[in-house]
């Protein structure tokens, strides 16, 4: 057979080709689809210009057998749209008919408790309603109710925990309801809810219940059978008592009811056996029986409680034989305590054994000796806090405590007695070597005292570094050795020491030295330059013709001053030979006495009495008593080489006792410290005579200019913790004070011993300054010059002072340190000086003048 010849394509196979004449839509029985699968090409056919005869209309399939077409998607905006317009229709066929309501229907912001509309729903972001949060704590065994408003504990709690109901309380009659919904529709979630319960066997009991920051009043009796309870935790509510059922929950470790108002506890609280941290703090408490469950009538310790539930659920309840025998932590802080109403007796139960930290603040404790003794008995006890309590020295006598022999507060590491009537006196007198076997020390710092090291704190809270103890304490001792010591026991106390000092750090080495800074070592430079030069030093020199230790003996006593002064201030107690320093002893003014016109300017007696000054307080009797007694230092044979005078402390008489003749003195001083002495920015000046007393009445002087003029040789000037004010750093006063100047001052112009040197270091620590006006206008000086020759300071200390701002123009001071923290500005912000340091702090500030 002939193969079959192919057929010749028609013209019905060539591609369709679209217009873009927008034609009529044609009828159904004229539309064709084709036979592809994609939804997406199936589209109406359009009528051809030109009709092919080959073609033929499809008849359309059947109904049946058209697929749907997709339904369009929609954004987020608008579903919430068309769901808002589904709601709206609703409530418009819901809504009953009517002349009100057809006449208001179309209003959008009526209110919706208008026209018997539904009131509206509690929707409670965030968390979920109380009623599903008690359901969810079967499975959890804890449950968190705080921040809700609550009068009392749910009654749903009991019911859905317990199947019981409670009684109703007195002070809530009728609880609130506790349904409220979420997002979701509140019927829907509840019926989850119960349809995700645990079952019985996978219950848990309730062991954690916080219900802290709400308004409950009173507790139900009845959660006593909450007998898994380990934590309960009721701050900061209303609660003026506690059910006497509240003891039987025996299981308790963990009780915060602190914030309330609470006036006593349940006799039986104090037995829990199994109570390790209690917080009773911000209450209104008057007494902590601790032994009352024990020593009442009728009470037996040892006995058992019979379970309120009934007979089915007989188990007993098993109280403790002493008070509270696992409690660690005891806060009872802003109370109504007494020292009597806290039971510590010896001879009963007491005290619980295991307190490790015990918190009495501001409570009016009273007289507490008998209290500490029993404290001091504990042999956990770690940290006592009774900070602004009303505590005296009268409770730590010293004849008390006496007998103790090493035995009393054996692991104590902390005895805070911040801002409280005991005094640092009445602890060293009290806690000696013989009473307690850790060593007593007042410095505080922010790290937990080491182990045999008691950490008293007394008086204002100052935390100190390490680094300032340790610097402050070998300075104690330098200033000791140098004062015990004289001829070869001095250089043979020093040798020795070096020998032990041999394997110092070299920044212990520094720090003992006085070179931490970058000005101290430029000025050892200095130094150790000019001794290679061979250069004379001048205070060598005077020191030949002046006795290396003079004493009223060997010197006659000037007819300025009485001979007492003389030997109190040449006794190595306050003067060094070997470092030319006189350190005046610290002078408080008198206490407050009866009357208003009963006081006395002498040393208190006590400091007569005590051994250890080896009658040294005749000597400071002698000393007069201004804070600067200048006549009478100057008339002593050290005067003309003295290098240190220290001032510190001295608050009794806040005045300068000057010699009649006018000048300037002590040549040789480079070192003054008047720190601490209530020195205000005028001082009262008194004129001694030849016969050492005032002719004539006191005057009023400033007080950096009196300084400047007395002192032109002083090198650092330390004005720390005064009363000084920006009143006082005037532009002439502080030109006066800093600046140097080779013209001789007023009354010396025949002689060098004017000649201002110009200061190094100022500290003004701890006063009143709130504006630096005064070196705003001294620093521009160096506006267009960094060059000014009468500038020498290198250290400039304003911490803990009250300036709200600091001028840009500090910025162009040369100041190798400047510290400013402790004071009430923002900007710059601490972390510029933090971070750079000096450097860093002075070119933000020539920043911010650009």
């Amino acid at each position: 057979p002939s193969p079959t010849p192919r057929a010749v394509p028609t013209p019905l196979a060539k591609p369709r080709i679209r217009t873009q004449s927008a034609a009529p839509t044609p009828s159904p029985r004229q539309q064709t689809l084709r036979s592809q699968p994609s939804l997406k090409n199936v589209r109406p056919a359009t009528r051809s210009p030109t009709k092919s005869p080959a073609r033929r209309p499809q008849p359309l399939p059947a109904e049946e057998d058209i697929p749907p077409s997709p339904k369009p998607q929609l954004s987020i905006r608008e579903q919430i749209a068309l769901k808002r317009a589904e709601a709206k229709k609703a409530a418009t066929k819901t809504s009953p008919a009517g002349s009100i309501s057809g006449e208001f229907a179309g209003l959008e912001n009526a209110s919706p408790d208008t026209f018997n509309q539904p009131p509206p729903v509690d929707v409670d972001l965030g968390r979920w309603s109380i009623k599903e949060t008690i359901e969810r704590a079967r499975s959890s065994g804890a449950i968190n109710l705080s921040s809700r408003d609550l009068p009392c504990l749910p009654s749903a709690l009991f019911e859905i925990h317990l199947g019981i109901k409670p009684e109703p309380l007195k002070s809530v009659p009728v609880e609130p309801p506790i349904t409220t919904a979420s997002s979701t529709d509140g019927l829907a979630t509840r019926k989850k809810g119960s349809q995700n319960a645990p079952s019985w066997y996978e219950a848990q009991d309730l062991e954690i219940l916080k219900a802290w920051s709400n308004e409950i009043l009173e507790l139900q009796p009845e959660i006593s059978m909450f007998g898994s309870l380990k934590t309960v935790d009721l701050h900061n509510n209303k609660l003026t008592a506690l059910p006497d059922s509240f003891a039987d929950l025996t299981a308790l470790t963990v009780v915060d009811l602190s914030h309330n108002q609470l006036t006593s506890l349940p006799t039986n609280f104090w037995a829990l056996p199994n109570l390790t941290t209690l917080n009773l703090s911000h209450n209104a408490l008057t007494a902590l029986p601790f032994s009352s469950p024990f020593v009442s009538q009728g009470s037996n310790p040892l006995g058992r409680t019979h379970d309120p539930r009934g007979d089915w659920f007989a188990v007993s309840i098993t109280r403790a034989t002493e008070p509270l025998p696992r409690l660690t932590v005891l806060e009872v802080s802003h109370n109504r305590l007494s020292a009597a109403s806290i039971d510590h007796s010896i001879d009963g139960p007491g005290l619980p054994a295991l307190l490790t930290k015990v918190d009495l603040s501001e409570n009016p404790l009273g007289k507490s000796d008998s209290l500490f003794r029993a404290l001091g008995r504990l042999q956990r006890l770690k940290e006592i806090n009774m900070e602004r309590a009303d505590v005296g020295d009268e409770s730590f006598p010293v004849n008390v405590f006496a007998s103790s022999s090493g035995s009393l507060f054996p692991s104590l590491k902390i005895l805070d007695l911040e801002e409280t009537h005991v005094t640092r006196p009445a602890i060293e007198a009290t806690f000696t070597p013989d009473v307690l076997k850790q060593t007593v020390q007042f410095d505080i710092t922010n790290q937990e005292p080491p182990e045999g090291i008691l950490r008293v704190i007394v008086g204002k809270r100052v935390i100190k570094e390490a680094w300032e103890i340790e610097a402050e304490r070998r300075t104690k001792l330098r200033r000791h050795a140098a004062a015990t010591s004289g001829g070869s026991s001095a250089s043979t106390s020093i040798s020795s020491a070096a020998k032990t000092d041999a394997n110092k750090e070299q920044w212990e080495i520094e720090a003992e030295q006085g070179l931490l800074s970058e000005g101290a070592k430029r000025r050892a430079r200095a130094l150790a330059a000019a001794n290679a030069l061979g250069e004379p030093a001048r205070p060598s020199a005077l020191a030949v013709s002046a006795p290396k230790t003079p004493s009223p003996t060997t010197s006659p006593s000037p007819s300025l001053t009485p001979a007492t002064v003389a030997s109190a201030l040449a006794n190595p107690q306050y003067y060094s030979a070997s470092t030319q320093t006189l350190t005046l002893p610290p002078s408080t003014p008198p206490s407050k006495a009866a009357h208003a016109r009963s006081f006395s300017l002498a040393s208190p007696a006590w400091n007569k009495a005590t051994p250890a000054t080896g009658g040294m307080s005749d000597l400071a009797l002698a000393i007069p008593t201004p804070t600067l007694p200048l006549s009478a230092i100057v008339a002593q044979p050290f005067a003309a080489t003295l290098k240190v005078l220290t001032l510190a402390n001295r608050r009794n008489d806040p005045s300068f006792s000057l010699p009649a003749s006018p000048g300037a003195f002590l040549p040789c001083l480079e070192e003054l410290s008047l720190e601490n002495c209530n020195l205000a920015d005028v001082v009262p000046v008194a004129h001694v005579g030849e016969g050492g007393d005032d002719f004539a009445p006191r005057t009023t002087e400033p007080l950096l200019p009196l300084l400047a003029r007395l002192f032109p040789s002083v090198r650092t000037l330390d004005l720390s913790y005064n009363a000084l004010t920006s009143a006082a750093l005037t532009k002439d006063a502080l030109s006066a004070l800093i600046l140097a100047s080779d013209a001789p001052s007023s009354g010396d112009s025949e002689s060098a011993v004017g000649v201002k040197k110009g200061l190094r270091q100022l500290s003004l620590r701890g006063n009143r300054l709130n504006e630096l006006d005064g070196f705003q206008q001294i620093a521009d000086r160096f506006r267009g010059n960094r060059d000014v020759p009468e500038w020498k300071l290198e250290e400039l200390d304003l911490r803990d002072n009250e300036i709200g701002k600091l001028p840009p123009e500090l910025g162009m001071l040369p100041l190798d340190v400047f510290l400013v923290d402790g004071n009430t500005f923002r900007v710059p912000p601490r972390r510029v000086w933090e971070r750079e340091g000096t450097k860093g702090l002075l070119s933000w500030l020539r920043g911010r003048m650009e």
